[in-house]
């Protein structure tokens, strides 16, 4: 079955109308996002605090005490609940105490004195994440009863981390408002939330257990969530990936770092335009996981410098202001370690570009193998773009040297998924677990020496008509360098109903004239009442 994320579209609305008139739309979720960060703190916290003092008073624990001093003691030591990845939240600026007092004259007050409070257990703790919460609330138009109204709004069970564990609430709060109001945004803007079934699908496509996790373009940090999930989901340790990012919107980075910061991960992002301002230059990836703005025209190609390291040759044949589509496949290549594979997504029109500077890369990168996968993806996974897309998985681990992956630089996996996904709604398509595991699993049974199914049987990697195949690099390089996988995988065998060619003619031939029989009748009938008219 497919799975939607949580449908909360209304109470965003809702939230939304509270915001009207006092604050611009595009800065909408820059107002909710915080509150529900500040939520999921004080939610935590509440949690972790039931926890200790279950096992203080628990005689089968361990940790088992009847005096009341020292359980009092222990249930307001801040080094308990950092080692639950939580802080000791004060009373004052505590979920509960903003819902109390939501009606209160001074609610803008509290509610940034609470911002207060929270940022400096934030820097303390870190200081990456210093002025994540900025005094924004008393300073706003906004009026004592609509920031109230707002905290009663975010009050529903359905923005809440405890009753939606698994759902990557903040990301989705922030591709709904990018969605919503995107035109406020500006149509440049290119800010877009990737759907959570497309980053599980490339996540599990890379399978990232441990080593460096790089996204140039992180956004939200929904890549680096999705990463945690898979790791958890195969029983690793998160101690054994460390993750770093680069975001060129200051207010998505804050949202990225609450993302990380609510997850207790290792991480290092940077704020900067990743094309034209690498803050990792030295840095080597062992899994880049990334989906950058679609089609960024006028990004300013001109101001490399020359002999760029990343470049595959003379800056003015392998870049063009008219798409950053492939300055950004080059940056990845140049991140990669020299075992290590990245997963992009990509508009479709990369795989077909005829722009020079575009062309150029791809063709270098199918001549010199570094090309390990292309999927195409069906429309309407998007909420917030209707251009359509597809997969990039390049790598630099193609030669079976690891032991695991077989040999393949001579060729290329194609996968058509255009018709894969389920609508569970008038616009939007995901990915169900079904959809996710034949996709990963052919890839897996192409890439490596060998895929075993539950009997722990070997199950060999074949071409599926109108669904998969490996071309090699020969074929590609006589389709023009052209990756759209429905040129290589063909059209997919219909199935046989059992009825013979004859028969069918006949059926419908039958249909046919019935149906021009009555189209006839239909006619008369029209032409009968002009008359009476």
């Amino acid at each position: 079955m497919a799975k939607a994320d949580i449908d909360f579209e209304k109470e965003l609305w809702d939230a939304a109308n509270e915001l009207r008139g006092a604050v611009s739309e595009n800065n909408y979720k820059n107002y909710i996002l915080p509150l529900v960060f500040l939520k999921h703190l004080s939610e935590r916290y509440e949690l972790v605090h039931e926890k200790i003092q279950n096992l203080l008073q628990d005689p089968k624990s361990e940790y088992y005490t009847n005096d009341k001093e020292e359980i009092s003691y222990v249930l307001e030591d801040n080094d308990e609940y950092r080692s639950r990845n939580t802080f000791k939240i004060p009373k004052t600026a505590s979920w509960q105490y903003l819902k109390d007092n939501a009606e209160q004259d001074d609610i803008k007050v509290k509610v940034d004195d609470a911002f207060d409070v929270i940022q400096e257990l934030l820097t303390g703790y870190n200081p990456q994440l210093n002025n994540l919460l900025p005094r924004i609330f008393v300073r706003s138009e906004l009026s004592p009863k609509q920031t109230g109204g707002i905290i009663n709004l975010l009050s529903h069970p359905k923005f809440s981390e405890k009753e939606n564990p698994e759902s990557d609430i903040l990301g989705r709060i922030y591709e709904y408002y990018i969605g919503r109001f995107a035109m406020a945004e500006g149509s440049g803007a290119g800010q877009f939330f990737t759907p959570g079934s497309i980053v599980r699908l490339l996540v599990e496509m890379l399978e990232p257990y441990k080593g460096r996790i790089f996204d140039p373009a992180c956004g939200s940090g929904g890549m680096f969530v999705q990463s945690l999930k898979f790791i958890q989901e195969h029983g690793g340790n998160k101690k054994d990936i460390a993750i770093y990012g680069q975001e060129m919107t200051a207010q998505t980075l804050r949202l990225c770092l609450m993302n990380l910061m609510l997850r207790n991960l290792s991480f290092d992002i940077k704020l900067g335009n990743s094309l034209l301002d690498d803050k990792f230059p030295e840095l080597k990836a062992d899994y880049i996981i990334a989906n950058p703005p679609f089609n960024v025209s006028n990004w300013h190609p001109e101001d490399l410098p020359d002999g760029d390291p990343r470049l595959f040759g003379p800056k003015e044949e392998f870049t063009t202001d008219g798409s950053a589509n492939y300055m950004w496949m080059q940056t990845f290549w140049h991140h990669l370690s020299d075992t290590g594979t990245a997963g992009i997504v990509m508009a479709n029109g990369a795989m077909t570009s005829n722009t020079k500077g575009e062309k150029n890369v791809r063709q270098h990168m199918v001549d010199k193998s570094m090309v390990d996968c292309i999927v195409r993806l069906p429309d309407k996974l998007f909420l917030t773009t209707g251009i359509p897309a597809c997969l990039f998985i390049l790598s630099k681990n193609r030669d079976g040297k690891d032991g695991i992956h077989r040999e393949r630089s001579g060729e290329i996996l194609f996968i058509d998924a255009s018709k894969m996904g389920a609508m569970v709604s008038r616009k939007l398509r995901v990915f169900n677990d079904e959809d996710v595991s034949k996709v990963t699993d052919t890839y897996h049974r192409w890439r490596n020496t060998a895929e075993v199914n539950a009997a722990n049987e070997s199950i060999p990697y074949a071409d599926t008509d109108g669904f998969s195949k490996a071309a090699s690099l020969a074929e590609v390089q006589k389709q023009d360098y052209k990756l759209t996988p429905g040129i290589y995988v063909g059209t997919e065998a219909e199935e046989d109903d059992g009825i013979p060619f004859e028969e069918k003619m006949a059926g419908l031939k039958a249909t046919l004239l019935e149906q021009f029989e009555k189209g006839e009748e239909l006619k008369r009938k029209i032409l009968a009442n002009f008359e009476k008219l």
